[in-house]
């Protein structure tokens, strides 16, 4: 398959082959770091609202600025720093989170606290993107995924954690002191990467075999000439907008259709969230083993799940079960979408940051269509049913482009 990571010759900087290094540890707390920021809004809504005296659907707007910021922030700041050495980027994207956090621990005003979200936000899907590729080359060619994953399991424990630790935190010394806290990790996260993560990484030294990730702008932009890119890219989207469309609309499934309590809700997101931590580790060692059937097989198990969910949603036992699943399932395919598009981008790390826009707007798409099944009257499980079509596609898109490549050779 073709791939853009190379083995680094022996004069450039260590890569540990029989353990993950300690770099990896830096880029998983920044991720923890980031997915606590996302998440633990969720949590304070009431007390944000009414410390900034704003409606609780302006309150809700500093989840959706955040996200569209994500969006924007992962193309432009990856196109805007593309001839930089992505340690330093990576470093000046975690300071931006500490300054975004800070600001909105400070915050006097709404629009203060807005600008705050934007900013931290901003870093997130560049973050992810050039991340990743640092990540990749830490370790040997055959370990890569599995090195995404580690990253990748900072933002998948964050989602267990996120809400339940902004709600704690909220209520035990106000909304504030949670913004203290991810401002703190974020300075860790920034010490971690500084001392741990080599000068670099992500690059290929001169006289490495394997093509030389792209550096300038317009060579990134080349990359996408790759019709292996624009397939993996649509298989990112469809098959997360399958999955949180169907998640959107999770709590109205289990509390109208499975009979939970709304208490219930949030020891059920923690069980997704579960999930998504297994599924995580799970899927970067498959994907490192054959990757491209790895992640036809998981997009096909969750296309099953969702359907599955559908049919038993009243059965709390099955929710539970499947909830589970949901999580693993879909986020198993992640590690694997990521190592794939950067290989056929040859580590272009535009390419990589447009991974997390696709999956951004595959989560827009997503919710969307589910609301408008629900709008249409068809039920609180019909969002499941629309998500697993949209995955089912997505598995098609997967199985077209794994069956090009191989016959690319």
């Amino acid at each position: 398959m073709s791939g853009g990571t190379s083995r680094l010759a022996p004069h450039g900087p260590a890569i540990e082959r029989r353990r993950m290094p300690s770099g990896l540890v830096a880029l998983a707390l920044g991720g923890f770091g980031i997915g606590l920021t996302e998440f633990l809004i969720a949590g304070l809504l009431p007390q944000v609202a009414s410390s900034l005296a704003v409606s609780e659907a302006a309150a809700g707007w500093l989840i959706s600025g955040y996200a569209l910021s994500v969006a924007v922030g992962a193309i432009a700041l990856t196109a805007a720093t593309a001839r930089l050495p992505r340690k330093n980027v990576l470093v000046g994207l975690v300071a931006l989170f500490v300054i975004g956090n800070l600001l909105s621990a400070l915050a006097p005003s709404y629009p203060v606290m807005m600008l705050g979200r934007v900013v931290a936000a901003l870093c997130h899907g560049s973050f992810f993107g050039i991340g990743s590729l640092v990540a990749g080359s830490l370790v040997a060619p055959e370990r890569k995924s599995r090195a995404v994953a580690v990253m990748f399991a900072g933002l998948t424990v964050a989602n267990v954690l996120g809400v339940p630790f902004g709600a704690l935190v909220g209520e035990r010394w106000g909304w504030r002191a949670a913004f203290w806290a991810v401002t703190a990790i974020g300075v860790v996260a920034l010490a971690g990467i500084v001392v741990l993560v080599p000068g670099r990484a992500g690059r290929a030294p001169t006289g490495s075999p394997g093509p030389v990730p792209p550096s300038g702008l317009r060579a990134q932009v080349r990359a996408f000439r790759s019709g292996q890119v624009w397939l993996t890219l649509a298989a990112t989207a469809l098959g997360y907008g399958g999955m949180f469309g169907a998640f959107s609309y999770i709590a109205y499934t289990f509390t109208e259709v499975g009979g939970f309590s709304p208490a219930d809700v949030a020891w059920l997101l923690m069980v997704y969230g579960v999930g998504l931590v297994v599924g995580n580790l799970i899927g970067g060692r498959a994907a490192d083993h054959d990757r491209d059937r790895a992640l036809v097989l998981f997009l096909l198990g969750l296309t099953v799940t969702l359907v599955l969910f559908g049919l038993l949603a009243a059965s709390a036992t099955a929710s539970v079960v499947l909830i589970f699943l949901m999580g693993l399932f879909g986020f198993a395919g992640v590690p694997g979408l990521i190592t794939r598009v950067t290989d056929f981008a040859h580590g272009a790390a535009l390419a990589a940051s447009a991974n997390v826009s696709a999956s951004n707007v595959g989560n827009a798409l997503g919710a969307w269509l589910g609301g408008l099944a629900i709008t249409a009257g068809l039920g609180y499980t019909a969002p499941l049913y629309v998500g697993a079509g949209t995955v089912l596609i997505a598995a098609v898109v997967m199985a077209v482009a794994a069956r090009q490549a191989t016959a690319a050779g």
